[in-house]
């Protein structure tokens, strides 16, 4: 039996009572037949389904769909009404998710629609097979973009290869096997990667590539091969309403393999292209590693979007008394990640009660100040922060340090502490450096330049490659390689020879969770790896913000727990579908223990 009563939000909130404005596009009074008779009518079609892919970028305001970072063990954010604070407090619940399952279903049906119509545009005007083709392959890779970000917060979900009509039966609509949407999600990617070219020119920056395709591919079956998605017992019983298991019921050691080559291929083609890590003039490894994220669309970058200035963020991670916020908070936890100029870890584990433990052949100590200044540090600052690898300098800012031209005051006291503001502080002691412009004067509202956003670059793709090799074969050469070659970027040393495929899977842990830092990996990484129960789950630490009147009152550099945090496993593990979704489909089944 068929009926219109039950409409999920997973079909675009387009669909109307009204059959008319089912035809019509999101912008305009048209209909479909008036969008595909026309080259720029089509074209701006196509150029739309881009306006939602803002998933990763902004970690901050309340109704952002990107809360990846402030509810992973990298950041606090100081504002209250973030949606950060319900994950991080386990308050978060079907009620009152927020909207991502609507906002990849209607880019996901716009594909569709574009799909299934783009064959009703004449060649004329310009428009050729070539026009037709590239945008065939921006719209299979951005459907598949779309469906990558479900699976990655839901595991199995419903896949949409079509755009439903209103006369269509909406209750039998269900999640597919978590195999069946990875194999959706790649073969949109293959599809795209034969249409696409590997670069575009420079007025079509933001556009996809075969480059993005083959990024997505790769990263798609990294997920797949990893523990939370391949042979996870918390979730083999799952299935749907026919008995058929969403997820897979055993381990497939192949799956591997097949994301090392898929990784592979992704590196080999975009080096091909003309991709590449990037370096700054002179390779100094804190500008090489800063200006991957200032030199806009630079050689490592296969997929970005352009976002005007974006004065938000630039406000949100400067110090208070250069006209910023200070809200993203970078954790002590994060901080004591980095490792030492020579790629040692200073901090080894933590004791019971939360102190450090501490690596006695680093020298690193959490008592003093500097009296002599080094490259990356001037003098007087906390010895915490001295001899440390060029990306700690390139990505955090911490008291005592210059930034602008002036010294960072983050102690109770200080121009940039906890006393100057009711409610916009650092609540850590820290803040983020990393994609800020030196050059932007936020007092006096002048530098603005163009802001991207990276998805996809290739220093993730030799992380990713590396990993899934190392799990499939062991530490082989390659793996070393590949690891070598981001670390040298940064100024570090190789691997040591010889490390076990545990160890090594550790130094790939590690350095993912710093050269990938804030870009929106680590929440997921945790998850893929199940290891989020132990990264999200209680103490976060920060320095003592309510502490501290200079810069070398040790008071305020004391470790203190800035908040207790809750992750429920395994439930925690993949987000709850909207209640709103459930109501209007029987068999669209929540996520487990939900």
């Amino acid at each position: 039996m068929k009926t219109k009563l039950f409409i999920p939000g997973l079909l675009l909130i387009i669909l109307s009572s009204c059959s008319k404005f089912l035809d019509k596009t999101p912008d305009e009074d048209l209909t479909l037949k008036d969008v595909f008779v026309s080259r720029l009518h089509t074209e701006a079609f196509l150029t739309s389904m881009y306006a939602g892919q803002e998933w990763d970028i902004n970690p901050v305001d309340p109704g952002n769909r990107a809360p990846w970072t402030g509810s992973s063990d990298e950041m606090e954010i100081t504002f209250p009404g973030s949606y950060v604070h319900y994950l991080n407090n386990g308050g978060w619940n079907s009620q009152n998710i927020l909207d991502n399952w609507q906002f990849a279903y209607q880019t996901i049906r716009k594909a569709n629609l574009f799909l299934e119509n783009i064959d009703l545009l004449p060649f004329q005007d310009g428009y050729t097979q070539e026009n037709k083709n590239s945008w065939l392959g921006e719209t299979y890779f951005l459907r598949a973009y779309d469906h990558f970000m479900l699976f990655r917060l839901y595991g199995a979900f419903p896949i949409m290869d079509r755009a439903w009509n209103t006369s269509d039966d909406f209750t039998t609509i269900k999640r597919s096997p978590v195999e069946a949407c990875v194999d959706f999600i790649v073969k949109d990617c293959e599809k795209a990667i034969e249409l696409l070219p590997i670069t575009v020119s420079s007025d079509k920056l933001g556009r996809a590539t075969k480059a993005a395709a083959l990024a997505l591919k790769a990263r798609v079956l990294l997920y797949a091969a990893s523990p939370l998605f391949n042979g996870n017992n918390d979730f083999k019983n799952f299935k749907d309403p026919d008995g058929v298991n969403l997820f897979p019921q055993s381990y497939d050691a192949n799956k591997w393999k097949i994301a090392a080559d898929a990784a592979k291929a992704c590196i080999d083609a975009c080096e091909a292209g003309g991709y590449g890590l990037y370096t700054a003039t002179g390779n100094d490894p804190l500008q090489n590693y800063t200006n991957i994220f200032l030199q806009n669309h630079n050689k490592e970058v296969l997929w970005a979007t352009n976002y005007q200035a974006f004065q938000h963020l630039e406000r949100c991670s400067n110090p208070l008394s250069y006209g910023g916020y200070s809200i993203m908070s970078v954790s002590q936890q994060l901080v004591d990640a980095y490792r030492d100029t020579q790629g040692r870890d200073v901090i080894t584990g933590y004791n019971a009660d939360g102190s450090p433990i501490i690596n006695s052949q680093t020298g690193y100590t959490e008592t003093g100040f500097t009296a002599a200044a080094g490259k990356y540090w001037p003098a007087g600052v906390s010895n915490m922060y001295i001899n440390r690898e060029p990306r700690f300098y390139a990505s955090v800012h911490f008291s005592g340090q210059t930034w602008k031209n002036t010294t960072i005051q983050m102690w109770y006291s200080g121009k940039d502490g906890a006393s100057k503001n009711a409610s916009d502080f650092s609540k850590t002691g820290y803040v983020l450096r990393k994609f800020s412009n030196p050059l932007i004067n936020i007092v006096t509202n002048t530098g603005w330049d163009l802001k991207t956003f990276i998805y996809f670059r290739l220093g993730e793709q030799y992380l990713n490659y590396a990993e899934a090799l190392n799990e499939s074969q062991g530490p082989v050469e390659d793996v070393y390689t590949y690891v070598n070659a981001i670390r040298n970027r940064s100024g570090l040393p190789d691997l040591p020879a010889g490390l076990s495929k545990e160890d090594m899977r550790t130094r790939i842990w590690q350095e993912r969770r710093i050269e990938l830092a804030f870009e929106g990996h680590r929440y997921f990484d945790t998850r893929r790896w199940k290891i989020a129960a132990t990264t999200n789950s209680g103490n976060l630490y920060g320095l003592n913000i309510t502490a501290g009147s200079s810069a070398t009152d040790a008071s305020f550099y004391k470790r203190t727990v800035v908040e207790k945090r809750v992750f429920l496993a395994p439930r925690d593990y993949f987000w709850p579908v909207p209640q709103s979704e459930l109501d209007k489909d029987r068999n669209l089944q929540q996520s487990m223990y939900w």
